[in-house]
């Protein structure tokens, strides 16, 4: 038995089921395909703006005695947020041999400062382990 299409001209009274199916497919894979590209752009978007918080870095320090180091900061963040940076002081074998956390308050926006860290031995080096905002203040 032939079906009622057989003899028609393609086209001409709509679409196939085929047709329908890959439309439907191609519309789909459109809008996930916005979707992810939405989230990909957004998860950038937040790591960027997160990093802004409060950021720092050791730009020098100097060996004062066997039991103190100067070192240099360079601290950027905004004024209206707390947050602390931890310095950290090692010696020839890489040993830590001194820690500090150092607050940077409300207020104070980008800053250089030269703190002291003291140590149970004669430090070699010093590094910035990390700043964060510190919150509830």
């Amino acid at each position: 038995m032939a079906t009622v299409r057989e003899g028609l001209p393609d086209g001409r009274y709509g679409r196939s089921a085929d047709q329908r199916a890959d439309r439907k497919l191609k519309i789909l894979g459109a809008v996930l395909g916005a979707g992810f590209l939405a989230m990909i752009v957004w998860f950038g978007y937040s790591y960027i703006t997160g990093q802004q918080d409060m950021s720092g870095q050791v730009t020098g320090f100097k060996v004062v005695s066997d039991s103190a180091v100067e070192v240099r900061l360079e601290i950027t963040k905004d004024t209206g947020t707390t947050g602390a940076c931890t310095v950290r002081t090692l010696d020839e074998q890489h040993g830590e041999v001194g820690r500090k956390d150092f607050t940077f308050g409300k207020g104070q926006g980008d800053a250089v400062k030269v703190v002291t860290v003291r140590t149970t031995g004669r430090a070699t080096s010093a590094e910035l382990v990390g700043c964060d905002p510190v919150s509830g203040h």
